[in-house]
């Protein structure tokens, strides 16, 4: 069942992804060069709404705080995300983007996923080679949460309770989306196109 569950909520989540633009290399373009800010202010009020509901779903006891992973921070995933970030920025697709492509029939995200496999493959092989350098330090002790969050494993950088610093950051997130002009610089307006093109 959990295996069904996982294939449903995938398929939703590419279908969304489909629908808002993700899939199509020039709207990724468009947000990154700032002149069309459409998929911005999606990916920020999803982000905040998600951050809102399951903080409030902790608090009220919805959400169960032992299901929260906090992936250990260290120097190697910030290299990894400007890696990653290039990546994005030079083929219009990241690694969720490219399989909804390719789902909707983008020949070229399948270059992407080959490329992107190639390259967890090259990390594997190159592991043993870089795991005792800088590049695995851990960042200010690695797992931890911004705030103190009441049951959990995870120890916080401040004092101050994690569950009302989500919230609190994900009405910020969901505010930015508001006022976030449609464009920063010249070019066509959202209203010029649909996103899944």
């Amino acid at each position: 069942m959990t295996i069904i569950l996982a294939i449903v909520i995938g398929a939703a989540f590419g279908f969304v992804l489909d629908r808002i633009g993700t899939t199509n290399p020039n709207w990724i373009f468009k947000m990154l060069n700032l002149t069309n800010l459409h998929l911005a202010k999606t990916i920020l009020m999803a982000i905040g709404v998600g951050s809102v509901l399951m903080f409030v779903g902790q608090m009220a006891g919805f959400v169960d705080v032992g299901h929260m992973s906090v992936k250990t921070a260290y120097v190697g995933v910030g290299v990894g995300g400007l890696i990653m970030g290039f990546g994005w920025a030079f083929s219009g697709y990241c690694p969720g983007t490219s399989v909804a492509a390719a789902a909707s029939g983008r020949k070229d995200a399948l270059f992407f996923i080959a490329g992107g496999l190639l390259g967890a493959a090259a990390y594997m092989v190159s592991y043993a080679s870089i795991k005792g350098t800088f590049l695995m330090d851990k960042i200010a002790g690695g797992k931890v949460t911004l705030g103190t969050i009441p049951g959990a494993k995870y120890e916080g950088l401040t004092a101050i309770q994690g569950d009302l610093l989500g919230i609190a950051l994900g009405v910020v997130f969901i505010i930015v989306a508001f006022v976030l002009p449609n464009k920063l610089v010249g070019g066509d307006a959202p209203s010029d196109a649909v996103p899944a093109e």
